[in-house]
């Protein structure tokens, strides 16, 4: 085959390919719509649809689907997480999985500081494995708890801390390797594993390697890393290896350097009148030797609480209270803070982690895209690059908003480029160039950490010269002389406007809601959860993509495109990624983008079953479960009955091994009409499904706790429902006719100002999200959302002089998920606080979420949900009062343990003393 030339890769020929890599593997082949449709893009603008994927289990088994490609004449593209950004982790033949097998941590010599890693291995895995010894490996990206080693050594990656212990290339000791044609190579230093004649090829281009590439540029990631071969640099192989994009071989083990922990870090923030300003101090502090130092603008931070005075800030972490006193003393700012608290410090480092999505929301509303996502410039050049980069946004009606490394000169910045018009594809290839230009005249790298992929790739000669740039097409045929590894990528490159993942898609409908995914992965976290977040609860109980956010929203763009996935609303690929979604909201507020699967699921199953026979293919879990209200106001405690027929769970489509909910012998709303009210209604309480029905005694105390804090109560007039389980389940024309009679039951009540006090989180989630969604046209129902309070919003805002009861005891347990996402939890952790509540509640989910513990199938996922977070939060503090507001959540914890949560109302109530 002709060098360079792009491989075929004939549908009818994938039968045959696959079958023949099934016969070759131990490890996993898989060529099914769903495997090639999450494989279609990364973290960039860009799509190419795969022939299928292998998770290869060893490195013979890489040797083995490489030799069975090669044969067929089918490229490889090997992929890790999927975060790159450049389009470097898709492609055309086979996609090799490397995270499902080949991830594990060989060893550790603690001594030599060194680790052996398999490339699949997640970054935040070996820090973990290696902090007890005192060492850390020093890149560190903000994806570091999903990002893999192999994925950093295709893009050279960096990281907050590369002022301090480098790149990715300046950490690598060694290398194993697989060449497209089966050789197994050990790539090192003093040429040790370089395929014959790359010295020769080098020696015979000395002058233009060492005039070629810029000076004084710590972050120059683009291109091949060539220079690193010249004789006064050791020709590492190693080096000059690392960053090409999996272009030249594929990494099956790397040795690799570990640095020391410091020992007391300490963050110091330095506020600055503005983004430039910062930019223009950022090179000044490297002499004193900080280990960040990163910039961020107003723009992309927002209103984050805990930062001193400023339009920009510098998060600078040293090693020790003096360093951190002197770098304030030297450094020129409007304020300064510094930060020696750990949980202090995580908080705002997460606001620079989340930054490569949250800077895909533009102030204001808007899109904006990766596109122009990383470039260098010499440290001291950045300041007056920033301004010129301003300028040129301006000029081309852009905006954006830049951050990064700026003590390596990196910056950063999502656009708002219309990438859905041809019109807007040809603006956004003018400013790539030209941007491109000014970032050569600064002296700079046209990637700074991501690499070039597609995205930068064709622009190479601009920074290089044509000369340099076909040196780089030399090289890549010495070591792949077929063409077969990643073609299109750093060499030989396909157009930057070409392949956009937007093309086809429609304007407007779920395939454009999917399309705000960019893909950077934070639902595929991994290791212990830490902090509230709660995405992605199944990724975690499974570790499959599909499973993941980022997964379903792949399966739903290539849903609306059709043509990986072909049969649009009927799809049973994406009914069955879907199946596991918990429809948590976590990804609402946990997703850097604010990805709404839940919201997508709900639109998914009312189209996938709506139309003649629909009703027969919907699980008949959604008419019992999904139609829960309904038939407790049918049939009251009757239900018990019904429960403990042996055949009940079969006809209500539930599972046989959990205890279904028994129905409480007097309702919240039957007890309220046997009482007189203790005064004149200050609020309404909503007697929501599961307090009314399920948990009357939640309701009970939150009345009394209310009064005694003052506050008339008062209930509904006629029968209402938020019709969160008709959303659930997918079934909105019933969710939007339920929601309809709730506000005509209201009548009046509906117009007052009082407050809506509802104890269960999900209904009032669903109250104050999902109904003024589903009927924007009403607007009973946004005056309705927006008067939804919390039980501790309730007490705060309408009785800000109560002291509540000191209980003085120790809780555990678990933030509802609705709650973290939708409603917050600030006025519950101040409540509890006053109340002399000690220990803090768990993030994640329960894993029950409604209908979903009690479906078919879903036993297993359920209950590792819950193993996450929940579980272990309950035996570490085996004493404590455990609190849940959430029905889901207490029925949960009472059917996988001995203990028995209660709804915060319930602790308060008790602190009151005997009821009068």
């Amino acid at each position: 085959m002709r060098r360079g030339t792009r491989h075929p890769c004939v549908v009818g020929t994938h039968e045959r390919l696959a079958r023949e890599l099934r016969s070759a593997l131990a490890g996993d082949v898989d060529f099914t719509a769903t495997a090639r449709a999450l494989a279609t893009m990364d973290a960039s603008n860009y799509r190419r649809v795969p022939a299928g994927t292998v998770a290869p289990r060893d490195a013979d088994d890489v040797a083995a689907a490489l030799e069975v490609c090669r044969a067929h004449g089918v490229p490889v593209v090997p992929r890790g997480a999927g975060t790159s950004i450049g389009g470097q982790a898709t492609g055309t033949g086979v996609v090799l999985d490397l995270t499902r097998h080949l991830d594990g941590l060989v060893s550790v010599d603690p001594e030599a500081r060194t680790a052996v890693v398999r490339p699949g291995l997640v970054l935040g895995r070996l820090r973990e494995a290696v902090r007890p010894y005192g060492l850390t490996f020093g890149p560190d990206p903000s994806t570091h708890r999903r990002c893999t080693l192999g994925g950093m050594i295709g893009n050279n990656a960096c990281g907050a801390h590369s002022v301090a212990w480098g790149t990715t290339a300046d950490n690598v000791r060694s290398l194993e390797v697989v060449s497209y044609r089966g050789e197994r190579l050990t790539l090192g230093r003093d040429g040790r594993g370089a395929p014959p004649g790359l010295a020769d090829l080098v020696d015979r281009n000395l002058a233009l390697l060492r005039t070629g590439y810029p000076a004084g540029l710590p972050r120059r990631i683009s291109g091949y890393a060539l220079d690193a071969l010249l004789p006064e640099h050791g020709r590492d192989v190693v080096r000059s290896f690392v960053g090409s994009e999996g272009t030249l071989g594929v990494v099956t083990e790397a040795t690799v350097r570990l640095v020391p922990l410091p020992a007391d870090p300490v963050l110091v923030v330095l506020g600055h009148a503005d983004e430039t300003a910062a930019a223009d101090a950022a090179a000044g502090l490297l002499p004193l030797g900080p280990l960040t130092v990163e910039g961020m603008a107003a723009d992309l931070v927002g209103d984050a609480a805990g930062l001193p005075r400023g339009g920009a800030w510098l998060f600078c972490e040293v090693d020790g209270e003096a360093a951190a006193a002197a770098l304030v003393r030297a450094a020129d700012a409007v304020d300064a803070s510094v930060v020696r608290d750990p949980a202090g410090q995580r908080a705002l480092w997460r606001i620079r982690e989340d930054a490569a999505g949250t800077a895909t929301r533009m102030p204001g509303g808007g899109d904006a895209w990766p596109g122009w996502e990383d470039c260098a410039v010499p440290p001291a050049r950045l300041g007056a690059y920033l301004r010129d980069f301003r300028a040129l946004l301006a000029g081309h009606g852009l905006r954006g908003t830049p951050y990064g490394h700026f003590g390596d000169g990196c910056v950063h910045v999502r656009i708002d480029f219309d990438l859905w018009t041809g019109k807007g594809v040809g603006a956004f290839r003018r400013f790539s160039e030209e941007v491109a230009d000014l970032v050569v005249a600064h002296g700079g790298s046209l990637s700074g950490e991501h690499g070039d992929g597609k995205a930068r790739a064709e622009l190479l000669p601009r920074m290089y010269g044509d000369e340099l740039v076909a040196l780089f097409g030399a090289v890549k045929d010495l070591w792949d002389p077929d063409g077969g590894l990643n073609p299109g990528m750093l060499v030989r490159p396909e157009p930057l406007d070409s392949g956009l993942r937007f093309e086809g898609l429609p304007l407007v409908g779920l395939g454009r809601e999917a399309a705000r995914c960019v893909g950077v992965a934070k639902c595929r976290e991994s290791g212990p959860a830490a902090g509230p977040e709660v995405m992605c609860p199944s990724f975690r109980a499974t570790g499959e993509e599909r499973h993941s956010t980022r997964g379903r929203a792949r399966l739903l763009h290539e849903m609306a495109l059709g043509e990986v996935i072909t049969d649009g609303w009927r799809s049973e690929e994406v009914r069955e990624a879907l199946d596991l979604c918990l429809s948590c909201k976590g990804c609402r507020t946990d997703c850097p983008v604010g990805v709404d699967m839940a919201a997508y699921k709900a639109e998914f199953l009312d189209r996938h079953h709506a139309g003649p026979g629909g009703a027969l293919r919907r699980p008949r879990s959604h008419w019992t479960m999904g139609g829960l209200p309904r038939w407790l106001d049918l049939f009251g405690r009757g239900l018990n009955t019904l429960t403990r027929l042996p055949f009940a769970a079969r006809l209500a489509g539930v599972t046989e091994g959990r205890r279904l909910p028994v129905v409480a012998d007097r309702t919240l709303t039957a007890w309220w009409e046997g009482r007189a009210p203790s005064r004149p209604p200050a609020l309404t309480l909503w007697p929501d499904t599961f307090t009314d029905h399920l948990a009357p005694e939640a309701g009970r105390a939150a009345v009394r706790v209310l009064e005694a804090a003052g506050l008339g109560v008062g209930l509904p007039p006629g029968r209402v429902c938020c019709g969160l389980t008709y959303v659930s389940t997918g079934r909105l024309g019933a969710a939007r006719r339920v929601m309809r009679r709730t506000l005509d039951a209201l009548g009046a009540e509906g117009e007052r100002d009082r407050p809506v006090v509802v104890l269960e989180p999900s209904c009032a989630a669903t109250l104050r999200t999902d109904l003024p969604g589903l009927l924007p046209g009403d607007p009973r129902a946004a005056r309705l959302a927006a008067r939804v309070r919390t039980f501790a919003e309730a007490l705060e805002s309408l009785a800000p002089g109560w002291t509540p009861p000191r209980l003085d005891r120790e809780v555990t347990g678990q933030t509802h998920c609705h709650q973290h996402a939708v409603l917050g939890d600030a006025a519950d952790r101040r409540l509890r606080e006053r109340a002399g509540l000690t220990g803090a509640l768990e993030g994640g989910c329960c894993g029950l979420a409604g209908n979903f513990g009690f479906e078919p199938g879903h036993e297993e996922v359920s209950a590792a949900c819950a193993e996450d977070r929940l579980l272990p939060a309950l035996r570490a503090a085996p004493a404590a009062e455990v609190l849940a507001d959430g029905f889901s959540c207490r029925t949960q914890i009472a059917e996988l343990t001995d203990r028995r949560a209660r709804h915060l109302a319930e602790l308060l109530a008790e602190g009151l003393g005997e009821e009068p």
